[in-house]
């Protein structure tokens, strides 16, 4: 029988494991998830992601995709899958794609979304969900700095050391910074993101967000391309996958949103 391509979303709490990809010695969400996958398929199924994340980063809308010779309704790969998965992952949907359908190179855009808590005390029930500033930020002055970021920019001031990208070359097409609360979102949409890049992003606007730098600091430091002038990075469990966009003609679902009832700043 010929193999059939599935596409599938998965939801995550990366808190538990050491990022997206299989390890030897390391928990890891793909293992996870090609262990339930391979399950409900009866034969040795490997997945590839549309964006790797580091240890304890969470995804609301990872999108992955498997080959299998297994013909499975698609409620039965998202039921089979999640009746072997822990409950820190979850697979949302599944579906048939066309065999040119690729997680990674198909994609089209991404989104990422990072919460910071800037509230004296640290939160119990936050403190593996956003990252904590004991000092109040201010998110107006964050989103005026983050707008230097939009177009295609070279992002060498927010590469990792380690990114093994051939170019730092990067389009970015929108970012948002809001406060809600006690919470500072920020938002950000990229036809791609170099290593860390997010978190870079973050850690560097928290500067301006406390007054040490100006607005117009985020500027200088793309235009500088140089990492060691830029604010720390972000802590990982601050950071969400939110959402993958594909062409049109996939027909993926779009609403990738959480169930009903979960907290609305990771929606």
């Amino acid at each position: 029988m010929p193999t059939e391509r599935i596409a599938a979303c998965v939801e995550y709490d990366g808190t538990a494991y050491n990022g997206w990809q299989r390890q030897p010695h390391a928990p890891s969400v793909q293992a996870r998830v090609e262990s339930a996958l391979s399950r409900v398929a009866d034969h040795p199924v490997a997945v590839v992601c549309g964006g790797r994340t580091d240890a304890g980063v969470h995804a609301l809308g990872q999108v992955v995709h498997f080959d299998s010779q297994a013909r499975r309704p698609d409620h039965a790969w998202v039921f089979g899958a999640n009746s072997n998965l822990p409950s820190d992952i979850s697979l949302r949907w599944a579906r048939p794609v066309p065999p040119d359908f690729h997680a990674r190179y198909t994609a089209v855009a991404r989104e990422y979304r990072y919460l910071i808590l800037d509230h004296p005390a640290r939160s119990a029930l936050l403190g593996r969900r956003a990252a904590h500033s004991r000092h109040r930020l201010d998110a107006a002055a964050m989103h005026e700095a983050a707008q230097a970021l939009l177009g295609e920019r070279d992002f060498s001031a927010f590469r990792a050391a380690g990114c093994q990208s051939n170019t730092p070359m990067r389009r970015v097409e929108r970012v948002r910074v809001r406060r809600s609360g006690d919470l500072v979102i920020m938002d950000i949409r990229a036809n791609a993101f170099v290593h860390h890049m997010v978190r870079n992003i973050a850690g560097s606007l928290m500067v301006v967000g406390r007054g040490l730098q100006p607005s117009a600091w985020i500027a200088e430091l793309q235009a500088s391309r140089d990492r060691r002038l830029g604010g720390a990075t972000a802590p990982a469990h601050g950071l969400y996958f939110r959402h993958i966009e594909y062409p049109p003609a996939y027909d993926l679902p779009e609403d990738t949103a959480p169930p009903a009832g979960a907290p609305a700043v990771i929606e």
